[in-house]
């Protein structure tokens, strides 16, 4: 708790001179899919983006080897990866990539807030311009399972991104 109090001038002082990447966007059209944006919306103007998807089914080793392929096409394509992260594999590719610096576009299921701010990590990735946060629906507050008619537009929603 005083590690994030003593945090809090540098969290505000980084936030009012970054504060495009902090202001939350309603209504941005991604194809004809509106959603809210909270982050670097220009990554979605890169020229490279690659979707990170992968089956629940992939074992660890296969897990890892489609993470060193993407990761090495990230790197020699300059490219944003974008996922929804709902496997396992896309979490932890997803988590490599963030740790060795990737910029990133993640797509939320439980929306965003008018007044959310990301936090730890990804608050300084998000200063940074290195991440944009997309949701294609509205914030809720409550816990819910995922369900495969919510994982299906995402990964669509994250290949039209790519496209």
């Amino acid at each position: 708790m005083f590690k994030y109090l003593r945090d809090n001038p540098r969290r505000l002082w980084v936030k009012r001179n970054n504060s495009q990447f902090f202001t939350v966007i309603d209504g941005l059209m991604i194809g004809d899919v509106p959603v809210t944006a909270l982050g670097n919306k220009f990554l979605l103007d890169y020229p490279s983006k690659i979707q990170v998807q992968c089956s629940r089914r992939l074992t660890e080793e296969e897990i890892k080897q489609k993470g060193d392929a993407l990761l090495t096409q990230a790197c020699r394509d300059d490219a944003v990866l974008v996922s929804p992260c709902i496997s396992r594999g896309e979490k932890a590719i997803m988590k490599r990539a963030f740790e060795a610096g990737f910029p990133q576009i993640i797509l939320l299921e439980n929306g965003i807030s008018p007044m959310q701010k990301p936090s730890g990590r990804q608050f300084d990735a998000c200063a940074n311009g290195r991440l944009l946060l997309l949701s294609p629906w509205e914030h809720h507050n409550d816990h819910r399972a995922i369900t495969r008619e919510q994982c299906l537009p995402l990964n669509a929603l994250a290949g039209k991104i790519c496209k």
